[in-house]
């Protein structure tokens, strides 16, 4: 069965287009456009990220994990408020030797990779192809809206909430958007071999804080949409 996460209640709500009530970490199973599909919000950050995933990895069988959600924006020119993104790499900058005054840790100065996957070590960053998993869960690999491009994104425990460090992280890592859940979800699924989708709209400038260069409600409108999208496949 394909599992859907979000972070937080009023994520899935908006995802879902109906109202959720369950407590954070209960699968719930849900029929959505159609399609009978298992449903949960993690909590926000990696730590609750992975402690339900892995609950749900162990217990069931799953066919596939799409986390949906809201994020940051390290440039809106390019990825504006509202816009919709399929993540195809998460980056978690906080792992490995961090000294003072360094915008990221060092993950390879560590010594330590996080996991295997076949022959590729995870360090800080996992890729995948996010159009061949969502065909393989039976979602719309191209969902028919021009926002839907293909991004790379950040996964921080500490949302970053200065333009400084937000010029900083992107300079490092050229990536489009900040999330703090992505990375944890993909590296769990790729250690167990399920497939993983990852479609984030963007709600904010990365490093502004409410409510300047913000728009929750807007970017909670497009996920709804965005979701939806991708389960118009006409073979499903």
């Amino acid at each position: 069965m394909l599992l859907i996460l979000t972070a937080t209640a009023r994520e899935m709500s908006s995802a879902l287009g109906s109202e959720w009530v369950h407590s954070q970490g209960t699968f719930v199973p849900f029929q959505f456009q159609g399609r009978e599909v298992l449903a949960a919000t993690t909590g926000v950050g990696v730590v609750n990220a992975g402690l339900v995933l892995g609950q749900a990895l162990a217990r069931k069988n799953l066919s596939g994990v799409l986390n949906l959600g809201v994020a940051g924006s390290f440039d809106l020119a390019r990825h504006p408020l509202g816009s919709a993104w399929l993540v195809d790499e998460e980056i978690w900058p906080e792992y490995g030797l961090l000294a003072s005054g360094w915008t990221s840790a060092d993950a390879g100065a560590l010594g330590f990779a996080l996991g295997r996957v076949g022959d590729r070590r995870i360090w800080d960053r996992t890729a995948w192809d996010s159009e061949a998993n969502l065909r393989r869960m039976g979602l719309a690999p191209r969902p028919g809206t021009e926002d839907h491009g293909l991004v790379k994104s950040l996964t921080v425990s500490g949302v970053t909430a200065d333009a400084e460090r937000a010029e900083a992280l992107h300079a490092r890592h050229q990536a489009g958007l900040e999330n703090m859940e992505g990375f944890a979800l993909a590296f769990g699924c790729a250690l167990a071999e399920v497939p993983f989708a990852e479609l984030r709209t963007v709600s904010n400038a990365v490093g502004a804080r409410p409510p300047r260069d913000w728009d929750l409600p807007g970017a909670l409108a497009a996920l709804g949409q965005a979701t939806a999208a991708l389960f118009s496949n006409p073979e499903q």
